[in-house]
């Protein structure tokens, strides 16, 4: 969330930063109702002023035997209106708050503007793209013989777009797993394995909510005290680990990784071209994030993108880094470095690991702060990335590595947990 101090101070500075993320958005109406509520505030206590200085007098007046009918009547008109502007305000500030929380977090200074994804600049590539001698399948066609994932059977237990693996298919996500958390652990990540369902307040702590409502999956019982909602990604459930919590310097930066099974809504929307495990209302995600002071967010950056890197680099995996322009940025995030794998099936590089860094607007939702040598408080920066995604990343193996007899390659570090080398069709 921004800091309406700085917006009432640098409005226009802000309202350009903003709008190269959604032109047009206008910090008008925010600060109409920013004045309103100060001024509710600055009559109210005018009003308690002026009660306090009545009580005062009647208090002295009563000893003295004389009328104060007149002066108590007041006392209650005014008590009257108090409370009209006290519900008028608490009515303006839940408004105000709503309009502020739903702001974008402001871009980076070197973050290109545009709108367009296409825009979005190429910061680096590693490997090259395999040459087939054969025209290669997509991995719903290699499916069909290797029977390593199954949307059919699932379609009558959930619905569409809820994959489901067996088999081998099992074994390669679970070995995809266990690898990516031994990578992470060996760069200094602490692993969690953490609930899968939050509190509307974490979910607003971390950006999801109000602005993505309806997003997402909701348990509502009557007996919860409580909403709750299953994560859509692990950085939602890391984030509030220390929901309004004061942490100290000397020990920032706090490094976490987290496994984790992901929900969200959307799935399938995008056209054949994204069937399969392109897009999915579930998928697994091995996550980091990282709560650290101000001048050492760049340095995180950098440290979450070389372990996504190791990552990829150990599965030879071809892959490209991607600066995203700020139309293409998410809500919280002031810069975002995608890394795309190709996709031979699907002719396109496709995301598998988005890392943000998100500066003060989490920490601000959320109220996560530290005490500096100084003893000052102030908010953290936090940062969140992708370390990988599976679904894409088996979909990238599968297609890389393909054979023409319909049979898949296993890069070693695969090999070694599965105890093979190749997936075989099934006849």
């Amino acid at each position: 969330m921004l800091d309406i101090k700085l917006i009432r101070k640098e409005r226009e500075h802000i309202e350009k930063k903003i709008q190269k993320k959604e032109p047009g958005l206008t910090l008008g109406p925010l600060l109409e109702l920013d004045q309103t509520i100060r001024n509710l505030k600055t009559e109210v206590e005018e009003y308690k002023a002026k009660r306090n200085a009545l009580s005062k007098t009647i208090g002295n007046k009563k000893p003295q035997k004389e009328s104060v009918d007149e002066m108590m009547a007041e006392v209650r008109k005014i008590g009257e209106k108090i409370t009209a502007l006290d519900h008028k305000l608490v009515i303006t500030e839940r408004e105000f708050n709503d309009v502020l929380s739903r702001l974008p977090n402001v871009p980076a200074d070197d973050v290109k503007v545009s709108q367009d994804k296409n825009d979005n600049v190429l910061i680096k590539t590693s490997g090259e793209k395999p040459h087939f001698s054969f025209t290669p399948k997509n991995h719903l066609e290699l499916n069909e013989r290797l029977k390593l994932f199954d949307f059919h059977a699932t379609a009558k237990t959930s619905g569409t777009g809820w994959p489901a693996y067996r088999g081998m298919g099992a074994r390669l996500e679970w070995a995809l797993l266990s690898y990516m958390i031994d990578i992470q652990i060996m760069n200094g990540f602490e692993f969690w394995l953490p609930p899968l369902l939050v509190r509307p307040q974490v979910m607003f702590g971390s950006g999801q909510i109000p602005k993505f409502n309806g997003q997402f999956y909701q348990l509502k019982e009557e007996s919860l005290d409580h909403e709750l909602y299953l994560v859509p990604t692990a950085e939602v459930v890391l984030n509030g680990l220390h929901f309004e919590e004061i942490l100290e310097a000397n020990k920032l930066p706090l490094c976490y990784s987290a496994y984790t099974p992901c929900f969200r809504r959307e799935a399938g929307a995008a056209g054949t071209h994204e069937r399969g495990l392109i897009r999915v209302h579930q998928f697994n995600k091995v996550e980091m994030f990282v709560f650290c002071t101000p001048e050492n967010d760049q340095k995180m950056q950098d440290k979450m993108l070389v372990t996504a890197e190791e990552i990829l680099n150990g599965l030879g995996l071809h892959y490209r880094h991607m600066m995203l322009v700020t139309g293409d940025m998410s809500f919280t995030a002031a810069k975002t470095i995608d890394i795309e794998v190709w996709l031979p099936g699907q002719n396109a590089y496709y995301e598998v690991s988005s890392i943000s860094n998100c500066t003060d607007y989490q920490a601000r939702r959320s109220k996560i702060r530290y005490r500096d040598h100084e003893g000052k408080l102030n908010l953290v920066h936090t940062l969140n990335g992708s370390g990988l995604a599976t679904p894409r990343l088996l979909v990238s193996l599968l297609e890389n590595y393909q054979r023409e007899d319909g049979s898949v390659d296993l890069p070693p570090v695969l090999a070694e947990k599965l105890g093979t080398h190749r997936l075989t069709p099934m006849t």
